[in-house]
């Protein structure tokens, strides 16, 4: 019985119950991401540095402001919005990180519906 708590106490100490969210190595870069939306995979690459991210969606170059909330947590607004929906300022949450790529998920800002997604570094 013994072994049996030590195996359980050794197995507790190596469970990545608590993992940190290294977010701030992911503030700049070159990436691409995945979204999934309707079993649809939607996948763009995007170069962000502290204050503008340019993404590649569908051959459509589109730049839009940062601004970080914290350090798991950052809002886009588009620079050039062509319809109101461009307008809307987008919220994404880090959710996880590994060690060369993040999990997170995105909404509108001031809406409840979110989407999660996977980005990856590239360079």
């Amino acid at each position: 019985m013994r072994y049996f708590y030590t195996s359980m106490l050794i197995l507790l100490f190596n469970c990545n119950l608590n993992q940190k969210r290294l977010c701030e190595d992911f503030k700049t870069g070159k990436y691409k991401s995945v979204v999934k939306i309707d079993n649809i995979e939607y996948t763009s690459i995007f170069t962000r540095n502290d204050s503008i991210q340019v993404e590649i969606f569908n051959n459509v170059v589109d730049s839009t402001n940062v601004r970080w909330i914290n350090n798991c947590e950052v809002v886009f607004t588009t620079i050039n919005p062509k319809n109101i929906q461009q307008k809307k300022p987008i919220l994404v949450k880090i959710l996880r990180t590994y060690e060369k790529s993040y999990d997170f998920e995105y909404s509108y800002v001031g809406e409840t519906k979110k989407q999660q997604g996977k980005a990856e570094i590239l360079e």
